[in-house]
């Protein structure tokens, strides 16, 4: 049940994906559905069901209100990215409730924490994946902290909600979502360990 609803969320993920439009044409991510795949299959796969059942309930919404969350969430990024282009485009986007920003707002430091954890055990495999902070936002990096806002931006507050309640879960049980992705994503690339991967890098980074 949950690979199958992780795939349905893929199918609809991609079709917005391919459909955001960029200045200059298309980008080279959206004509690569492998790697798209290997990335956000290895989020979902970090989550319960009632999330991903959540979401997909966002994404089926958005399609029939003609909404592309994905064109939605790459516009928030520009709040940080390109700050005068978002001021142009800004009052096109769906207005975040209280509620939703307050979850938001929750769980935003909270993966800061653990991201900042994972780097520090693994800094190598660290070094080739985005800045940490959004105050390291340029108009060619975006940051993991201003992705993660874009992101939750698109979520419902009951998708908020009960990612929040996860996180917390996930906290009392000493769990870092963080390096639970992270290995997802790299067993998918041939890796047993994340030891295993930073020392992979480690090497190529030497040669």
């Amino acid at each position: 049940m949950k690979e199958h609803i992780i795939k349905e969320i893929l199918s609809k993920e991609w079709k917005m994906f391919i459909d955001v439009q960029n200045k200059g044409g298309k980008a080279l991510c959206q004509e690569d559905n492998k790697t798209f795949t290997i990335m956000r299959s290895s989020q979902f796969e970090s989550l319960p069901i009632n999330i991903l059942e959540s979401y997909f309930h966002d994404l089926a919404v958005a399609e029939r209100q003609g909404r592309n969350l994905m064109t939605e969430k790459y516009a928030r990024m520009m709040e940080s990215t390109a700050p005068l282009e978002y001021e142009e485009i800004k009052n096109l986007l769906v207005e975040i409730d209280s509620e939703s920003q307050k979850y938001i707002e929750e769980i935003i430091p909270i993966f800061l924490d653990w991201e900042k954890e994972f780097r520090l055990e693994y800094p190598f495999l660290s070094s080739i994946s985005r800045p940490v902070f959004s105050s390291e936002d340029s108009l060619s990096s975006t940051s993991f902290e201003t992705y993660l806002k874009a992101e939750l931006s698109t979520y419902s507050s009951n998708t908020l909600l009960l990612y929040y309640n996860f996180i917390k879960k996930m906290i009392k049980n000493n769990i870092n979502l963080s390096r639970q992705i992270q290995l997802n994503i790299i067993t998918k690339y041939g890796y047993h360990s994340l030891q295993e991967a930073n020392d992979s890098v480690k090497k190529k980074i030497a040669e």
